[in-house]
């Protein structure tokens, strides 16, 4: 039997979930991410942080607040290098998509470049298990991190181009010794990662739809949430692949794409100021659909209805 619940949540977790500031969760986010759950409306997490983050930030979180025995969510980490599942008893077994990983020598110099030159201001990310990211200390300042990252970054493309690998950052491309691109530096507001060009958040979709037909359920419709502009992959993805999507947009500062063929949504569609961005626009987002369920309702076999806002 075919369960078509009428949305499914795709949520990126820095920005959208947890805060960029903090790193953690609120508990009125996670009560509503479990509410929405528990109603029968799928919540998965597409994110470029690893498993271990989204086990102490979300999964434990989400344990402790009493999550159903009946539930089960899927998160798709490290841009899709890395999957797992977790219900109330723990998260399941962690899989790994080794041959779009980093090589391990390339890593050992970033962390080693990080701990010499750059450790008062961002920190190595021991926990990735395909990627190489850096982060901002939680101390450190924003705008001067920012400014120290445009060093850090420049300092890993040069390393990658050393070695013979072809890198890209955003507008700039270096071939690497077989004429190809095979590794992304990407920047985002508190870290940078470094990662092969197949990763993204469009994998992160492909590997869901393939989680939720092994469960037996196809949403009638998505709604992808983000806070950059490589979140709108998800809903590209979803989009191209016939799938009714919106994309809530909960940073559109940087500028809102044109041309997408899904609705874009943002704070101001829920009658909301333009300073309401990250978790504080992920949290209105989540009120606002958990507020569209009858309270009690469970979702079972149902036919495919429209989702709005």
């Amino acid at each position: 039997m075919t369960t078509t619940p009428p949305f499914a949540l795709l949520l990126d977790v820095d920005g959208p979930i947890a805060s960029p500031v903090t790193r953690d969760v609120a508990p009125e986010i996670i009560g509503l991410l479990l509410d929405l759950a528990v109603s029968g409306i799928p919540v998965v997490f597409n994110t470029g942080r690893s498993d271990d983050f989204i086990k102490q930030q979300v999964m434990a979180p989400m344990i402790a607040a009493g999550m159903a025995s009946t539930l089960k969510i899927h998160a798709i980490c490290e841009k899709g290098a890395t999957w797992f599942t977790f219900d109330s008893t723990g998260a399941g077994e962690v899989h790994v998509d080794h041959e779009l990983a980093v090589p391990g020598h390339y890593s050992d110099e970033i962390r080693e470049l990080v701990a010499s030159s750059f450790g008062s201001h961002m920190f190595f990310d021991e926990t990735k298990r395909a990627m190489v990211s850096v982060e901002q200390n939680i101390d450190a300042d924003n705008t001067e991190y920012r400014r120290v990252q445009a060093d850090f970054d420049a300092a890993a493309l040069e390393a990658m181009t050393r070695l013979g690998l072809g890198v890209e950052r955003l507008e700039v491309s270096m071939a690497g010794t077989n004429n190809g691109i095979e590794y992304r530096v990407d920047p985002t507001i508190i870290s940078t990662d470094i990662e092969s060009v197949a990763l993204g958040k469009d994998l992160g979709a492909r590997r869901t739809l393939d989680l939720l037909a092994s469960d037996g359920i196809v949403p009638a419709a998505w709604f992808t949430v983000g806070d950059s502009r490589t979140d709108y992959a998800m809903a590209d993805w979803l989009a191209a692949h016939g799938h009714e999507v919106s994309h809530v947009d909960v940073r559109p500062g940087d500028g809102i794409p044109a041309g997408k063929p899904y609705p874009v949504l943002t704070a101001r569609d829920l009658g909301l100021d333009d300073d309401v961005i990250h978790d504080h626009a992920g949290l209105a987002f989540l009120r606002h659909w958990r507020a569209q369920l009858d309270p009690g309702t469970v979702i079972d076999s149902t036919e495919p209805s429209e989702a709005s806002v």
